[in-house]
């Protein structure tokens, strides 16, 4: 008689009856990296592509290249909007006086101004309906959505600010080859520098 070999079952956490709450993610053990708390859910995200991190790479280097005195820009760090959200923005822009150390695992949403999400297949509607709809609501004044052109395989960054009047976003413009804001600060960041990479 042989023994069959039997594989380990993986144990997922059981969610409380009304969810999981911004202290749950900080304290849960074994958590995949980055992820992050919708509506009381986890959401696991899938491996990056090689497209997302050069754009977050080329964005984070030129949005600090370009930073002002007073603020501070964070890479895939949780901004706390509620007890039940604390989505991971790829890129925020933050106020300095907000970042505490190098053991600092979050920011509060009243503390950032720019918000930018960089879509994957596995996180589109959560990129381009979820997570700017809470960013608004919570108040975060910027917001850039980021997406692959079809056609060469750039970036396509759009540009949202929020109107204050109706606490939702409004639509800014396109950047396709450069993008050049002025919100949160005067930046102007050559798009075409990921191609051919």
């Amino acid at each position: 008689m042989t023994a069959e070999s039997v594989e380990p079952r993986v144990q997922w956490p059981v969610p409380p009856q009304d969810g999981y709450t911004v202290d749950d993610l900080f304290t849960l053990p074994d958590l995949p990296p980055h992820t992050e708390l919708i509506d009381g859910s986890l959401v696991f995200v899938s491996p990056q592509r090689r497209f997302h991190y050069l754009v977050i790479d080329l964005l984070f280097n030129r949005l600090y290249d370009s930073l002002p005195s007073g603020l501070s820009v964070e890479r895939e760090m949780t901004v706390v909007i509620d007890d039940r959200n604390g989505p991971e923005p790829d890129i925020s822009v933050v106020r300095a006086d907000a970042v505490t150390g190098l053991d600092q695992t979050r920011f509060e949403a009243e503390d950032v101004l720019l918000a930018v999400e960089v879509v994957s297949p596995e996180s589109e509607s959560r990129d381009r309906t979820t997570k700017p709809h809470k960013y608004a609501a919570a108040g975060i004044p910027n917001f850039w959505r980021v997406e692959q052109n079809g056609a060469d395989g750039g970036p396509i960054v759009h540009v949202y600010e929020l109107d204050p009047m109706t606490n939702a976003y409004v639509h800014m413009g396109v950047h396709r080859d450069v993008l050049k804001v002025d919100k949160p600060y005067a930046v102007a960041i050559e798009l075409t520098a990921l191609g051919g990479r």
